[in-house]
Formats: C-alpha cells, structure tokens, sequence
C-alpha cells in the first residue's frame, strides 16, 4: 500500500430495524429527527410527540416487517455495497470503509470508533446513500455527524458527496434494472413507467429543499438514455411520491392515489420504479411490492412489476467507486468510466 492514500470512507444510510423488538426504538430514533418532523416553536413536544407516534405505528409497522423476513434488509444490503466499493477502490487507495446508519446500527459513532481504530488516516470522504439531496436525509446525517464527529481537523481534509442524482453510471445502472424487467412485458413499449420517489413535506420543500429538483432530473435522464438503449421502452412514463406520514401537506401526487388513477383509466400493464431507494427495505418490499401489488389489483391493474433496487449492481459501485477516487483527486479512473456529470462534492 505504498504511496497510496489512506482514505476513511463514510457510507451514510437512514438505517432499520434488525428485529422485531427494535421497531418502536428505531421508530423513536427516526420521529425524534427535527429534519423529519419539522415542529418550530414547538419543538420542546418533540419527545413526547415522538413516543407517542413511535408506540402507536410499531405495532402495525412491525407487522409488515413480519411479512418480509422479520428485519429490514437495509443493513445487509449496505454491507454488500461498503465491501463491493472498498474492493473497486483499493487499487487506487488504501480504503476504510464504515457505515454510519441515521436511526439504526451500526450508528454513527460506531463508524466514528471504527475510523478512530483504524489508525491514521490521509483524508476523510463522507458519501450519504443518497442520490438526491434532502434537508430530511443527507443534511440530518451531516448533522448527526457534525454531533458525533466535530468539526473537521485541519489534519485530516474532509470531502463531502452531497448528491449524484445525474452521475453517468448512476442513470445506467437505473435504467439497466429497469431494462431487466421490460423484458417480462409482451410488449413493454405500451405498459405505463411508474416512478415513484420517497415523499416530503411541503415545508421542506417551500424553505428550498431541492429533492423534487433532482427527482426529476433523475427521471428525465433515465427516460432519456432508455429510450436510446431500449426500442422498447415505454412510451409513458409518470412520477409519484410514496411514505407520507402525518397530517402535513406533501409531495403530491401520491403513489396510492395515482395507481388508482390509471386503474380508473384503463390502464392493465405497468413497472414500478423506486427512483431514490438505493437498496430495498420497507419502502419497496412492502408498500411497492405488496400493498401497491393488492391496491392495483383492486383498481384493475393486471400486471404489476417493480424494479429491483441498483444494490451493489456493478454500474452503481462504479458510480460510488467514481464519487469516492473524483472526491481524493484521483481523475484517471473517472475518464476511464466515461463519467461527465460533476457531482456535487464539498471540501472542507
């Protein structure tokens, strides 16, 4: 490993459950989160607002968790992509790889610990999971980590993988999931592209969070590029918004709603895309993959399909692998894939 830099790798995700019993607490963690649940003046409820709400859904909650293997997937599947990219990155760098999830284990100050026990370190890349840049993920994982971290030391420079909604190898390894399924269609040109991303309040969106933004740069690059690679993509295509949780206002139109809306209008044939989840847990493999299979069914809808998740697909780890080299000055292997998006990367 001579010469090489020795780069600590921080993989944020929102987290979930490993069991059962740990719903309500993980549910706790999550409703607690102002980034959330925006409360203003009235943030001193938070907590009691957040037991509340966090004992009432875990019942129901962890029902559907029952329903698919009793955990979320969610950990599992980030170790594979953390493994997957330190294996991609390793010719060039000395990678120290760490997961930090928002709400759940492995925290942030195991990832902390971990980069503490690593020894020392060169620089220090903070890459959240998420594609999109939201107020309520990659800014409250920033936050949680400016807590547990501090400030970013002098010795050790910091870059931070604010977004990568448009990264090349990102919109490819959507739209080759996305072809994998076309291909379970008679005639995929005619059936309807559902994309649905996770919802958001309205206040987050008025103080100029630029989530809906990316979503649907994210849309309409996948679209873009599908239509030249495929001659059967489908000629319609739509975006939802799925999760809503409380009474507040949020991204419309809803996921329900407009698989009711199609049903309605005569629509047999579609696939579901989640378009911001990079691995699946409760969001694909319940709400999508069961309730919206039972709500179309319901509306008519015939054939039901969802994509898989990129997941440690090999297009997605060069996108991360791309995200992490570009974020150290490492350019070589960013022409090599081709990349000619600019991720938003800060250094501090």
């Amino acid at each position: 490993m001579a010469g090489k830099k020795r780069v600590g790798i921080v993989l944020f995700q929102l987290g979930g459950p490993d069991s059962l019993e740990a719903v309500e607490p993980f549910l706790m963690n999550l409703f607690l989160d102002p980034d959330i649940i925006p409360l203003g003046a009235a943030g001193f409820l938070r907590w009691p607002i957040a037991k509340l709400i966090s004992s009432r859904r875990s019942i129901p909650v962890a029902k559907k968790y029952s329903e698919i293997g009793r955990r979320s997937p969610i950990c599992a599947l980030t170790e594979r992509q953390r493994v997957r990219l330190a294996a991609t990155v390793a010719p060039y760098i000395d990678p120290v790889a760490v997961v930090a999830m928002r709400y759940w284990r492995p925290t942030t100050q195991d990832a902390v610990d971990a980069l503490c026990a690593a020894g020392k370190l060169d620089e220090l890349v903070l890459l959240p999971l998420y594609p999109h840049y939201s107020y309520a993920t990659t800014l409250s994982s920033m936050k949680e980590w400016r807590r547990v971290y501090g400030q970013a030391r002098p010795d050790l420079p910091e870059r931070v993988v604010e977004s990568f909604h448009d990264h090349p190898s990102y919109i490819q390894a959507l739209v080759q999931r996305i072809g994998s399924v076309l291909r379970q269609f008679p005639d995929s040109s005619r059936i309807h592209l559902v994309f649905s991303a996770h919802g958001l309040p309205m206040s987050l969106v008025e103080k100029g969070d630029p989530y809906p933004k990316q979503i649907e740069e994210t849309v309409r690059l996948t679209t873009e590029l599908g239509r030249k690679i495929y001659p059967g993509w489908p000629k319609i295509h739509l975006l939802c918004y799925q999760s809503r949780v409380g009474p507040a206002k949020w991204l419309q139109p809803p996921f329900t709603g407009t698989l009711e809306r199609l049903g309605h209008e005569g629509v047999k044939e579609m696939l579901v895309v989640p378009i911001s989840f990079v691995t699946e847990h409760i969001e694909t493999l319940h709400e999508i993959n069961i309730e919206g299979r039972i709500d179309a069914k319901k509306f008519g809808i015939e054939t039901f399909r969802m994509m898989p998740a990129v997941g440690d697909s090999p297009l997605f780890i060069a996108a991360l692998q791309d995200l992490v080299l570009r974020a150290v000055g490492i350019e070589g292997k960013s022409r090599e894939l081709g990349s000619s998006a600019s991720p938003a990367i800060a250094g501090v």
